[in-house]
């Protein structure tokens, strides 16, 4: 028996597009039920997407488990042990799952135990417990020893280089049409991300406020500005290059069948990779302009508040990720820091 995730369009509102089906289109009951609950709360239909298919990997593994009755989910059968062993046959598999990905798999499947039995997964009697000293409420009382039943891989700290300016250059300087000289100048001098450009409506182009508004993550709206170059390669695109069409994206495809169609993220990622070969910078990408966004941003002057509301991010610790100062900007600093303190005596005769 074999299972997938199918798009179904014909559902009501309140259900979850993303559907877990076997091989006779039979749906998996307990798992679609906690796709709708998240279609409820509107998460949006990427997010969705991701927890389907999280599930999917889990149940594919389940079924091969014996004395598994895949249609049901009961507390007897889905323990702390059942989750022990699932981290490990990932852990096992080549080639091996990141880390982020494995963790990020059992969390959902704890968040799934809660939604069906109201009680978090008891812990397997082989779990090791960390513990550590939390502070009481509002300081007050001391500190005492808590522990944590929660088992997650250690994840390796992430470490992304930006591009050097000339590599900017040589894979910028490589796009011809105003379209994608727009799009790499968003994601290079805005820092959006490549669904956040592809998302874009007309609606959103407010260039008589040389401003822009992004639709990003959990459905937050951001306001940010537009450099002129940036209008005017915008401007460009919408009053030669963008063929008559009604749909309200901004960036659409130019050539062949699909000509006045919405860019897909699967058209995005061919032309980059397209200009990755052209140019010779294998390392360009979407994720890494946004980097390249941060850490320029940082090197200006912006603090770490604003750089968050400019990169939409919903917390400030995610922003750190994104900034990492190189050696080069340590030792600027600290010869920029030690020329302001007092100089020491020159030594005596």
């Amino acid at each position: 028996m074999s299972f997938r995730v199918v798009d179904r369009c014909d559902v009501p509102a309140s259900a979850s597009r993303y559907r877990l089906v076997d091989d006779q289109q039979r749906e998996i009951e307990w798992a679609n039920r906690f796709l709708d609950m998240h279609q409820v709360r509107g998460l949006a239909d990427a997010t969705l997407r991701g927890y389907a298919h999280m599930l999917l990997h889990f149940v594919r593994w389940w079924s091969q488990q014996p004395g598994v009755d895949i249609w049901c989910f009961r507390a007897e059968d889905f323990t702390g042990s059942t989750l022990i062993d699932y981290v490990c046959s990932q852990v096992n598999q080549q080639p091996r799952p990141a880390p982020e990905n494995i963790n990020s798999r059992s969390q959902l499947l704890r968040r799934l135990f809660r939604f069906h039995f109201h009680e978090n997964l008891p812990p397997s009697p082989y779990l090791i417990r960390r513990k550590w000293h939390r502070q009481a409420s509002l300081g007050y009382g001391g500190k005492h020893l808590a522990f944590s039943d929660d088992f997650k891989l250690k994840v390796p700290q992430r470490v992304i280089a930006p591009l050097s300016r000339e590599d900017v250059e040589r894979f910028w300087h490589s796009f011809r049409t105003a379209r994608d000289l727009a799009i790499v100048g968003l994601m290079l001098l805005n820092g959006l991300r490549s669904r956040e450009v592809l998302a874009l409506t007309l609606e959103d182009l407010l260039f008589s406020e040389a401003q822009v508004r992004v639709h990003g993550k959990g459905g937050r709206i951001r306001r940010m500005p537009l450099a002129p170059e940036i209008i005017g390669n915008l401007q460009c695109y919408l009053q030669t290059e963008r063929p008559l069409t009604n749909v309200p994206q901004v960036f659409v495809c130019l050539k062949g069948r699909a000509r006045g169609t919405p860019m897909t993220p699967a058209g995005l990622r061919s032309l980059f990779r397209h200009h990755r070969a052209s140019s010779g910078v294998k390392q360009a990408n979407p994720h890494r302009f946004r980097h390249n966004f941060g850490s320029d941003m940082i090197r200006a002057g912006v603090s770490l508040p604003a750089l968050m509301r400019l990169m939409g991010h919903a917390y400030i610790h995610t922003t750190l990720v994104y900034v990492q100062l190189t050696s080069q900007d340590v030792f600027a600093e600290y010869v920029r820091a030690v020329s302001k303190l007092p100089s020491p005596p020159p030594p005596r005769q």
